[in-house]
C-alpha cells in the first residue's frame, strides 16, 4: 500500500487507511495477523510537513531510495503537521502490513525541539497502540557525519579553487 502524502486541513490531523492483503494469517499471540511474506522491519521516514504537496516529492525519492537499498523492508513516510499521514497512522499500517518491528528516522539537520520534544511524545503513542511492536528511535540524519559530508560535497559541487 502507498502512502502518499497528502495536504490536510490542520496538524497532526488526517490518516492513512490501511489496505488488506489477501494471503493474511494470524500473527504470533497478541499480534496483529501479519503476511508471511512480508518483512518484520518496517522503517519511517519522518519529516516535518509543508503546505504545498511539491515539498514531499525529495522524501518521496528518499523512500524508494531507503526501498531499493534494502529490499524486502517496508518503507513510508510520515509527516509531523500539515501533511498526511501522520506517524501514528504510518505505523498503524505498517503494522497492519506485517511489520513486526518500526524504526522511526527523523529527517532533519538536527536535533531541534521537534526532534527533542515532539517526537519521543508521538513514539510514546505508537507504543501505546502497538505494545508488542519494538519501536526504534534513531537520531536526526542530519547528525549523521556522512550525510553532512554529502551535503557540503553538493555545496562544493563545481566550485572551482
Amino acid at each position: 500500500m502507498e502512502l502518499a502524502p497528502k495536504v490536510i486541513s490542520g496538524p497532526n490531523g488526517g490518516s492513512a487507511s490501511p489496505g488488506g492483503h489477501a494471503e493474511r494469517g494470524p500473527g504470533p499471540a497478541g499480534s496483529p495477523a501479519y503476511n508471511r511474506d512480508m518483512p518484520t522491519t518496517g522503517v519511517i521516514l519522518f519529516a516535518h510537513g509543508a503546505r504545498d504537496p511539491r515539498w514531499a516529492e525529495p522524501f518521496e525519492r528518499l523512500r524508494a531510495l531507503v526501498e531499493e537499498g534494502q529490499p524486502g523492508v517496508r518503507v513510508a513516510l510520515a509527516y509531523l503537521e500539515i501533511m498526511a499521514p501522520d506517524l501514528g497512522s504510518a505505523a498503524d499500517a505498517l503494522v497492519a502490513d506485517g511489520c513486526r518491528s518500526l524504526r522511526v528516522v527523523p529527517v532533519f539537520l538536527g536535533q531541534g525541539g521537534h526532534v527533542r520534544q515532539d517526537l519521543p511524545r508521538l513514539i510514546e503513542v505508537v507504543r501505546a497502540r502497538h505494545p508488542g511492536v519494538p519501536v526504534e528511535l534513531r537520531m536526526a540524519v542530519g547528525e549523521d557525519p556522512a550525510v553532512l559530508g554529502s551535503i557540503a560535497a553538493a555545496a562544493l559541487a563545481g566550485l572551482s579553487g
